[in-house]
This record gives structure tokens, sequence and C-alpha cells, in this order.
């Protein structure tokens, strides 16, 4: 699109949003349902282009679209959820509220790795706040994301209800930038890279607007002595290479304290070797990930597992050894490759662990409860699991990071504070008295 185009999308959401807004939440959260319904009978076409645009595997396409249906449902059941207060007033007589409206037009900037479960999630609690929406969809998968817009348009959403904006990648910043400048839209959320979240973060402050920002990740996983190394083994496994590690959430370190760790890295190895190769999305990728694992091995870590790819085709990494002073240890990967860290101990395993600019996902693999929720509360991320994988999503969950992984929160409650205004209201109830 250009950006005349673009901008005729805002100026369609902008005409919609006072009947949208205007439906009582039960009418909202019926065509919510409908949408995921209508998301669920496009699921062999949206698998198929999520196949041929994103390198994706089968079982993620399929686990994105039921992830993604159960978001539309999460949101339809917030409709009724998003309440107010009456606030005790000082002043005789006045009757004081605070009320949630909804904010306006919303833009949605979402990419391509999970594209259905990052698309969702950037329209679904909008809508059921009663905001109109416009998707800029990702350049890279521009037909899943179609595909997605036009569920909503199955399930009998009305024009402009639900927008989609697409550019080609040489005019994403010119259109991207005449979105946020759109005097229509009133909130913007975007999910992607930390460079490309400052940008957006500093166009929409030049507007005054609010944006929620969930950007990338340096997710670590601490292995204490008393770990249950079996689960932690599978969990860190899991946590590196789903989705061929192009996940935010993905387990990119492993610390793990000295006691344990020829024991841990001897079964994690073991078990990753028996792991096939997967697809990234493009070769731009495979180099980003060799240039990281050959500097490290370069620099005195030790390749526990991995090899050349085979075109897009990439193999699982683990490099072992690896320090603060690698770029293996601070840059994210978001590739098959996982970075194994020794700690002296418990102290010196949180210290590594927030030794990161990011601040996504996070989680510690102990027998004691206890000592793993006082490392959970030690760790700064916006996300820690107590012995689970750093990649876990549910529909009703806060989700957002701190520090380079953005602000704000996706999902539940937490969704509604971000998509409505909080607004001040007063009833005067008997006569004013008032000094002049």
């Amino acid at each position: 699109m250009t950006v005349r185009e673009a901008a005729a999308v805002a100026a369609a959401a902008a005409s919609a949003l006072p009947a949208w807004s205007a439906l009582g939440p039960n009418a909202r959260r019926a065509q919510l349902n409908a949408a995921a319904m209508a998301l669920e009978a496009k699921g062999d076409a949206i698998v198929a282009a999520m196949i041929a645009e994103c390198a994706a595997h089968e079982g993620w396409a399929r686990f994105n679209l039921r992830l993604g249906a159960d978001m539309l449902r999460e949101a339809a059941a917030l409709t009724t959820q998003i309440g107010g207060e009456v606030i005790p007033s000082d002043k005789p007589g006045c009757l004081a509220m605070a009320l949630r409206e909804p904010a306006g037009v919303c833009l949605g900037i979402a990419p391509w790795n999970a594209p259905v479960i990052l698309v969702v999630r950037a329209l679904a609690v909008p809508l059921a706040c009663g905001n109109t929406v416009i998707l800029k969809a990702s350049e890279i998968c521009p037909m899943t994301h179609g595909l997605i817009v036009d569920a909503f348009a199955d399930a009998g959403f009305a024009p402009g209800v639900v927008g989609l904006v697409t550019n080609a990648p040489a005019n994403a910043g010119e259109v991207v930038g005449a979105l946020i400048d759109h005097p229509a839209v009133r909130r913007i959320n975007f999910t992607g890279s930390t460079a490309v979240g400052r940008i957006i973060a500093i166009r929409a402050a030049q507007n005054l607007k609010p944006v929620l920002l969930e950007l990338g990740g340096k997710a670590p996983l601490i292995v204490l002595a008393d770990a249950d190394l079996d689960q932690a083994v599978k969990a860190a496994a899991f946590g590196s290479f789903m989705n061929a590690g192009q996940i935010c959430m993905s387990t990119e370190r492993i610390i793990v304290v000295d006691a344990v760790a020829e024991a841990f890295v001897a079964a994690f190895t073991a078990k990753v070797s028996t792991m096939h190769a997967a697809s990234v999305v493009d070769t731009r990728a495979v180099d980003h990930v060799a240039a990281l694992v050959d500097a490290a091995v370069a620099a005195g870590a030790r390749l526990g597992t991995g090899g050349p790819a085979d075109g897009v085709i990439m193999p699982p990494h683990v490099v072992d050894h690896v320090t603060p002073a690698m770029a293996l240890f601070r840059e994210e990967s978001f590739g098959p490759v996982v970075a194994v860290t020794r700690a002296r101990d418990e102290a010196h395993a949180v210290e590594l662990a927030n030794d990161t600019d990011y601040g996504l996902s996070a989680s510690v693999f102990t027998r004691d409860v206890a000592r793993g929720l006082t490392i959970a509360r030690a760790m700064k991320s916006g996300i820690c699991h107590i012995n689970g994988p750093t990649v876990h999503d549910e529909a009703q969950m806060p989700f957002g990071g701190t520090k380079a992984s953005g602000y704000g929160r996706f999902g539940g409650k937490a969704g509604i504070d971000a998509f409505t205004e909080l607004r001040w209201i007063t009833i005067e109830t008997q006569p004013g008295h008032f000094p002049i």
C-alpha cells in the first residue's frame, strides 16, 4: 500500500468506531467467538501460508491456530470485565466514578515468527474493549496475516472494524510512520525487534500516543545444584529449539552451577544431538547464528553439537563455556543455538542471568520451591517460570518484558488497562457551594 491507501484504512477504522464501541458486551463477545470459529475454519489455508512464507513446520502452524483461537475466546470473555469503580469523594453530594472507555483506533504491528498468535494478540483485546483496529502486516507473511483478517470478515465484522495494511519492505518506515501520525490512531502495539521498537516509541512519543512494546529477549534458564536434571534438560531443549529458536521467549542462555554443570551438559548435549535440523526463515538468519557461534568458539567456547546449515535447514547448536565477554552471551540469536555458561554458585547464577539488556522471560530449576521463588523475584524479567521452560504463553496471562524487552502487557485484565482510557466522571446530587 501507499501512504494514502494506509490512511484510507485508518479513516475507515475511525468511521466504524462509533457503531462498534456502542455494541453491548455480549454482542462483542458473540462476534469474537464467531471470529475464533472462522479462524479455525481457515486452518488449512493458514497452515499452508505459514509453511510457504515463514518456513514453518506444520506442528508449529497448528499450535499457532489453536492458541490464536484461544486468545479470541479469552478476549470474548473479557467484554463484561471492563469495569469501573465508585470512588469516595470529600465533596458532599458528589458521586465520583472511574470509567473505562474504548481508546479509539488501535494500530497493531505484528511479526512473522508466530504469525497467528501475535496478530490475534494485537487485535483481540482491543476489539473486546470496543476499539477498532488496524493490522500492519509483516512484509514476510502478508498472505498469512491477510487470511487472519479475512476470518474476521467471515465472522460478520463490519467493514472498517478490522483493517489490513500491507507494504513493500522499502516503504515500511513511511507507511508505519504515517499510521502512527494519523489523528484517528490512539494506541499502538508492536511486537518485534528492540531496534525497531525504539523507532516506534520515539514516533509515538512525538504524537503523545501510548505504545505497548514487546521486543527482543535473551532468556536465561538457571539450573541449580538441587535441580531435577532430567526435567531441566527437557525444558531447556524445548525452550531453546522450539520453532528453531525463533521465539522471543526462547532459552538463549543456560546458566548452570558448577556442582552439576558436567552432568547437565552431558545429558543436555546428548538430548539435543537426537533432534532434527529445522528451517529458519532465511539465509540471513543462518549467517547471523553461524557468526555468533564461530566468534564464541574462536574466543574459547566449545561446540557441543551443531554443524553447517544446508540452505536454511540448520541443526541445533549447543555452545558450552560461553562467557559474558562473548557476543553469543549478549546478542539475541533468534535461531537454533543456545549458550551454556557456568556459574560458581546460586548468587553468581542470578548475577549472570541479570547481566543483559533484555528482560522478557526467564526460568529457574530447583527442587526447593521457596528458593526458586526467591530467585525468580531476584531476576529482572517480566516473566519467570519455576521448574518450567522459558517458552510458555497463555491467553489470560500478563505478557511483556522489562528493560530492552519493552514495556506494557498483553493479555487478560492487563490488556484492558492497555487498550482503554480511564476517565473520572462526577455527578453532583446537592446544590453546590462556591467560594466566589
